[in-house]
């Protein structure tokens, strides 16, 4: 007789746990360039138009992944999507440890961001398959933290490599860490009606939203997607939004390094503390949701509460053009920063509150591709606009224009939102 198989307390937080990891190696692979910048563009004798067309050949790949990932993943599943998009995403930033012209960082960046594009449809589309409504923003809260952690690990690790081994390394051992992660995805990871070390009791909790008791089928052709307001909701919401934080992510060291001179061939505190208040941000954001739907609030008015009180939080970056010490810069920085990622775990969260599971990733790859979208026009726009003033002699100028931009992107965004889904009623397909 075959023994019966032990079930595992909570396991759905077990889920968000490897979630959680898939996105922190994610953000670590990407920042590494953005971190050995200062170095690259010296070996390599790039202007701010170089790098600009570097991160815009990632942006641009990234946004084309959206879209594809959004659709692989709803025909093939959320474990073998995964498995796909970190396997390939690994082995491309490995791949930048060859690269020896512009046009090779472009090329790797461009393979990069194709490849990491289905982290978060996969994502969303797991937390909705293992979550209720009431625990997604939470969960999607933990996972989403993992941005932030990769972005302070980062900053922490790559230039110790870049000190003691070389650049080549660091994408090297970085990109290393997804076939790690590999292993226990495919040995622990399975949907709920097929995961044996699953209690009845904790899969009847997954399932206990109503609505979606008999949510299957087929995913949804995009022609009939973009033709629901919601959608275009979420469409415009990440179009707005995005952008700021791949700026943010991309363009900080460099802030720091030319409005402040610091030192990135040393472990560096400054966005290793910022990075760290996006993680209070995320999972915060998270929890402030969940925890206003738990006590009897409409699922609309908790996340449409919430995210505006996060786009207010960005407003107060517009005044970085008044500050001279670095401290306070990297207050409002933070400030900014994490109150983007606590939008973020409430954005995506959106999409399940507002569709059936079949579609999610659908949507979620239609609006990540939307955000890619600006995140390719956004870098354009910062590197002519750096470039500019750094030939003038005031390169501040430049990141203050941008600071602007920054601090109204988020309230503006979400007036889109509430125009388009005021109330964020189910789509019925």
């Amino acid at each position: 007789m075959s023994e019966t198989p032990k079930h595992w307390p909570n396991y759905r937080w077990i889920v968000c746990g490897l979630i959680f990891l898939a996105t922190t190696i994610n953000y670590v692979d990407r920042q590494v360039l953005s971190l050995l910048k200062p170095v690259l563009e010296k070996e390599f004798n790039w202007s701010e138009i170089d790098y600009g067309n570097i991160v815009m050949a990632f942006s641009a790949a990234y946004a084309l992944g959206y879209l594809v990932f959004g659709r692989i993943v709803d025909w093939v599943g959320t474990k073998m999507g995964y498995a796909i998009s970190v396997f390939f995403w690994s082995l491309a930033a490995m791949g930048h440890a060859l690269a020896r012209t512009t046009f090779g960082f472009g090329f790797m960046r461009a393979l990069l961001g194709l490849s990491e594009a289905g982290n978060f449809p996969t994502a969303i589309k797991a937390v909705a398959e293992w979550f209720p409504k009431k625990e997604r923003a939470l969960a999607a809260g933990i996972f989403n933290s993992g941005t932030n952690i990769g972005a302070v690990v980062a900053p922490l690790v790559v230039p110790w490599i870049l000190g003691v081994y070389g650049w080549q390394e660091a994408f090297i051992w970085t990109g290393c860490l997804g076939f790690v992660w590999l292993i226990a995805w495919w040995i622990f990871y399975e949907i709920p009606a097929r995961q044996k070390r699953l209690s009845q009791q904790e899969f009847e909790h997954i399932h206990s939203d109503a609505d979606e008791q008999q949510d299957t089928g087929k995913p949804i052709p995009w022609i009939k997607l973009l033709g629901i307001r919601q959608t275009w909701a979420f469409i415009l919401g990440k179009f707005f939004t995005d952008p700021i934080w791949w700026f943010l992510l991309f363009w900080l060291p460099s802030y720091f390094s030319e409005v402040y001179g610091i030192d990135f061939r040393k472990p560096n505190l400054q966005l290793a503390a910022i990075y760290t208040a996006c993680t209070i941000g995320s999972i915060g954001g998270g929890y402030l949701s969940s925890w206003l739907i738990k006590r009897g609030w409409p699922v609309f008015k908790a996340r449409k509460t919430s995210m505006l009180l996060f786009a207010i939080g960005v407003i107060p970056i517009m005044t970085a053009r008044y500050v001279d010490q670095v401290w306070i810069a990297v207050a409002l920085m933070s400030l900014a920063a994490a109150a983007h990622q606590a939008w973020s775990a409430n954005i995506f969260t959106t999409t399940s509150d507002m569709f059936p599971k079949k579609a999610v990733s659908s949507v979620v790859g239609i609006g990540g591709m939307a955000g890619s979208v600006g995140g390719i026009l956004f870098p354009l726009l910062v590197g002519h606009l750096l470039n500019h003033y750094k030939v003038l002699g005031n390169i501040t100028v430049g990141y203050n224009i941008l600071f602007l931009i920054c601090g109204l992107a988020y309230v503006w965004a979400w007036l889109l939102m509430h125009w388009l889904a005021p109330k964020m009623k189910r789509v019925e397909l």
